[in-house]
């Protein structure tokens, strides 16, 4: 598929400096629309959707608010600590709000495993199927996710 010169101008904000320092490519060199090709075909083979996991960030995320920075137990066998950054990100694909830099911390203690993602990850992944790109620093793998979270 082309990339659009819609999606050009989505990626030239993804770059580092323009929206946030690090950006949201990493060292990824592959076209936006590569990429939200290649993620999506990653979750259909996963067996879930986008919102899925979405839907599932957003209820850890909910369930940790009240531990007020520290770890609290989530059911069955998570751990989950909700931190504000301070200050608030526009989506890149210029979704019209702000979001707050507010990072999520999962631990899956059954598996042993941790993922990190913001605010702005879920409206990524619900609203444009996007993880961000190879290399970014808050670069989120579907099958990690889903793993991890237990969509």
């Amino acid at each position: 598929m082309k990339q659009t010169t819609q999606l050009q101008k989505v990626q030239e904000n993804m770059r580092p400096g323009v929206i946030s320092l690090h950006g949201f490519l990493g060292d990824d060199t592959r076209n936006l629309v590569d990429i939200l090709i290649e993620d999506n075909a990653e979750v259909k083979k996963l067996g879930v959707t986008h919102r899925r996991i979405s839907d599932k960030m957003r209820e850890l995320r909910e369930n940790g608010l009240s531990g007020l920075g520290e770890y609290i137990n989530v059911s069955p066998h998570f751990e989950v600590k909700v931190e504000d950054a301070r200050g608030k990100l526009p989506c890149p694909f210029e979704h019209p709000g702000l979001f707050p830099k507010i990072n999520t911390t999962v631990r899956n203690l059954e598996k042993n495993k941790e993922i990190i993602y913001t605010d702005l990850n879920i409206h990524l992944i619900e609203a444009h199927g996007f993880y961000e790109g190879r290399g970014a620093k808050y670069r989120l793998e579907p099958a990690e996710l889903v793993d991890i979270l237990e969509v």
